[in-house]
């Protein structure tokens, strides 16, 4: 429960530096301010194939990926337009995001829907690989989504499980 805490205390401090910003008004240096140098920046052509709402941007924007795994439970993509303004403010991890995930798709779509992976493990045997993301299910489950990749990195298929499940608590990790 300490480790829960621990990481709603996270959530909480990445709260108030969402309150401080405003879509088409707040500046790149004030999410940097805020939030630091992001883990990735990917440009308007690397997301132009990202089935998610609001990621699509117009030409000369960017989009400034703020990874929080493998400890916390989110992932943040902040889309910077052409103007230098933030113009969107998406936290990645949840149903709807991983809903689209779909057969077919490839890795690279994947990471830039979801961000950066907690663990990459792969099944030699099985010829697939394992991109794990931890978030949270509200209340305040934290889960383990997983995509499954094929020996070309494209996704197979993806599952969901109580964290809970694989690592109990007051168990050996």
């Amino acid at each position: 429960m300490g480790l829960l805490s621990f990481i709603l205390g996270l959530v909480g401090c990445d709260s108030r530096r969402i309150a401080e910003l405003e879509e088409g008004v707040s500046t790149e240096a004030d999410v940097r301010a805020r939030f630091g140098e992001p883990e990735k920046i990917w440009d308007a052509t690397d997301m132009a194939e990202t089935p998610l709402p609001g990621v699509t941007a117009a030409p000369g924007a960017r989009t400034f990926e703020y990874n929080r795994q493998p400890q916390g439970l989110v992932n943040y993509m902040i889309t910077i337009g052409a103007d230098g303004r933030m113009s969107a403010l998406r936290q990645v991890l949840n149903p709807q995001s991983f809903a689209r995930v779909l057969p077919g798709m490839r890795m690279e779509q994947v990471r830039k829907m979801l961000g950066k992976p907690m663990k990459v493990t792969p099944y030699v045997l099985k010829r697939e690989t394992h991109y794990d993301w931890r978030y949270l299910n509200p209340p305040n489950t934290a889960r383990i989504f997983t995509v499954v990749f094929d020996p070309e990195l494209k996704v197979l298929g993806t599952e969901s499980v109580d964290e809970e499940s694989i690592r109990p608590l007051g168990g050996n990790r």
